[in-house]
């Protein structure tokens, strides 16, 4: 059910949408690229007016994405400074080790300093998780694994820059939750109201 918000004398209802965004998409609703053909948009998933992302999600990762129409409500989520957690399901190339994992939990310096710490774990591959398409480049001579970092910051590219400090680059990057909210058996591709 849509939240409520006071607007003046009157109480509107504030839209919030759920959406897990598919591989190769980019995240916003037009694309401003110089490329001769458009590359797909969040408009070739959502026709609702006036909604826009809190955040962004790479082109090349995967996941949930929240929209809504509330400007304050779309601030609050994608500002760094209210350390709204995000976790990630991460596949990465090697064997995670625990040194490893402890690294990315204390935090790692990148090139614009140091992270905060975050939490990470080694995972199980995600139940019922859908083919990418292209799929992820497989090699029989390295392994891979999957793990699961939570944030409470939001930098360019964060996770795949934490993963290969530690030496572990990333094959594959999924946003699983945002706060509160939760793909939950969204498909790609796929939006609800929360």
């Amino acid at each position: 059910m849509p939240a409520l918000r006071e607007c003046g004398t009157y109480v509107a209802m504030r839209q919030v949408i759920l959406f897990n965004k598919p591989f190769d998409v980019l995240s916003q609703f037009t694309d401003r690229g110089t490329a001769g053909t458009p590359r797909p948009t969040l408009s070739d998933f959502i026709d609702i007016p006036g909604v826009y992302p809190a955040g962004r999600l790479d082109r090349d990762s995967e996941g949930l994405m929240i929209l809504t129409d509330d400007g304050k409500f779309q601030a609050r989520i994608s500002d760094p400074r209210h350390k709204l957690s995000k976790t990630y399901w991460v596949q990465v190339e090697g064997d995670v080790s625990e040194a490893a994992l402890d690294r990315l939990r204390r935090g790692v310096v990148l090139k614009d300093g140091p992270t905060r710490p975050a939490e990470a774990a080694r995972m199980c591959e995600p139940p019922d998780l859908w083919a990418r398409q292209p799929p992820v480049r497989f090699r029989k001579t390295v392994p891979d694994c999957w793990i699961a970092i939570t944030l409470r910051e939001g930098r360019n590219r964060q996770v795949r820059r934490m993963t290969a400090a530690v030496g572990h680059p990333t094959l594959r990057l999924i946003r699983a939750r945002i706060g509160d909210w939760a793909l939950d058996g969204l498909a790609p591709g796929q939006w609800r109201r929360a």
